[in-house]
This record gives structure tokens, C-alpha cells and sequence, in this order.
């Protein structure tokens, strides 16, 4: 099984802008998230995917993979798909590695491919980590995930899911596990062709998270859990805390 890891990176953010080229001690994001992708050993090839030629420019300079795309893309599944196109390479899978997390695991991503390799028949598949406060369960920005039994998610929200009646808010974790999504998805490179086709859904448009439309399209999304943090940048504000946890 051959599986291609891409990392897509846009110029402008509205929160953040050119965040890719942001310098963290020496290095910049897009160079760190790279350079941790790369470590990962079920990866047969890493390529940055970008809309600027100040960022194609600069993994160049670092010796990285790239390849340009459209500024028209409103997310990073469809610029994945744009990039995979383009490489006229064939692949059974591809990893879509969020840009903005410079100090992503390289096991994280591993675990995620050993997915692929264990159960051929999958579709869709991302990372998921225990929820170990309170507070996080009722963040928006936080998004919860609900999955049956083999591990199929069943919905992903911004909300609290799922509610638990009767009981005060500040207990629910000690009811039941809740689960955030970690933002790094894998494709089976035949319905990664079927999902840039679709159409924006409703509960998508709701949440304002793309992967409600597979769902409500019937693809069949496989979560993983992982014990790994996630420390996206979203904001320069982020990139400083980062720096004061030590990550950087």
C-alpha cells in the first residue's frame, strides 16, 4: 500500500496572515511541520501543497517537495486533491497534514496510516484524542465527535455531544468519555475524487465543518484515538503560547 502525505499551505488566513512563513526559533511552520511529516515511516512521499509562490519558494529553499495550486480552494481536501492530480503518481491513500501544526508527531500520523494498512476497505479516516477537561467539552472551537461501536463516527459537532439529561454539566465527564477531532484526515484516493465533487451540505454549512458533508453524503469516516496533543496556530496569539509551553 503505497500512501502520500500532503501538507496543504495557503498564503492569506484571515486571522493570521502568510502563518506558514511564521518564524518559530529559526524555522518557519510550514519547514517544522514538513520536517516532522517526513519522520513518519509509512509515508512513501511528503508534498506541500500551497497557492503562493513566496511559500513555494521558501520549501524549495529547504530542500521540501512542492507543488502549486489554486487560490480558489475553500479547504484543504480540495487542494489535496488539485496537488494529487497534479503529481501523475498513483497512490492507494493520501494523509491531508494540517499546515499549521509545526510540532505534529510523526506517530500521530503513523498510527493514522497503520489504519489504512490494517483495514483496506476504509474510506475515510482521522484522529481523535480523549477530552480531560470540563471546559473543553462545552468549546466551540473544540470540535466533539460521537462514534458507533466499530468506530464509524456518526456525527461531528461544535456543541456538547452528546447531551447528558439530567445531570448537572459540570459531571458529565465523570459519566461518560467525550472525544475531540483532531484536524488530520486520510483519503482513500478514489473517494477523495468522489468527495471534492459534492456539493456543500446542510448540517456542513451549519457547523462550518466539511467533514458533515461526507457524512451526509453516507461516506464512512474511521476514528482513531490518539494520546498525542494537538497545538494548532491559529492565530498569532497561538503561536506565542506555543512558544511558552516550549514546543518551539
Amino acid at each position: 500500500m503505497k500512501i502520500l502525505g500532503i501538507i496543504p499551505a495557503r498564503y492569506n488566513s484571515s486571522r493570521f496572515h502568510a502563518k506558514a512563513l511564521a518564524d518559530i526559533n529559526g524555522k518557519s511552520m510550514i519547514q517544522r511541520v514538513y520536517e516532522q511529516a517526513s519522520k513518519a515511516q509509512l509515508l512513501a512521499k511528503v508534498v506541500v501543497a500551497t497557492d503562493h509562490q513566496l511559500i513555494f519558494d521558501h520549501v524549495k529553499a529547504f530542500g521540501g517537495e512542492v507543488v502549486m495550486t489554486s487560490e480558489s480552494h475553500q479547504s484543504g481536501t480540495d487542494r489535496c486533491f488539485e496537488a494529487y492530480e497534479s503529481l501523475n503518481e498513483t497512490f492507494d491513500y493520501l494523509i491531508n497534514i494540517q499546515g499549521d501544526e509545526p510540532f505534529i508527531q510523526p506517530d500521530q500520523i503513523d498510527v493514522l496510516a497503520q489504519i489504512l494498512t490494517q483495514y483496506p476497505n476504509v474510506q475515510l479516516a482521522t484522529l481523535i484524542k480523549k477530552i480531560t477537561q470540563t471546559e473543553h467539552i462545552f468549546d466551540i472551537n473544540k470540535v466533539k465527535v460521537v462514534f458507533d461501536n466499530e468506530h464509524k463516527a456518526i456525527y461531528f459537532s461544535r456543541q456538547a455531544i452528546p447531551f447528558q439529561r439530567g445531570v448537572e454539566p459540570n459531571l458529565w465527564l465523570n459519566n461518560h468519555d467525550y472525544f475531540k477531532h483532531l484536524g488530520i484526515y486520510a483519503y482513500r484516493t478514489d473517494i477523495l475524487a468522489k468527495i471534492t465533487k459534492l456539493a456543500p451540505s446542510s448540517y456542513e454549512q451549519m457547523e462550518a465543518l466539511e467533514q458533515l458533508r461526507w457524512i451526509q453524503n453516507g461516506f464512512l469516516i474511521h476514528v482513531q484515538e490518539t494520546e498525542y496533543e494537538s497545538y494548532g496556530v491559529d492565530t498569532p496569539q497561538d503561536l506565542e503560547e506555543i512558544i511558552k509551553l516550549g514546543l518551539g
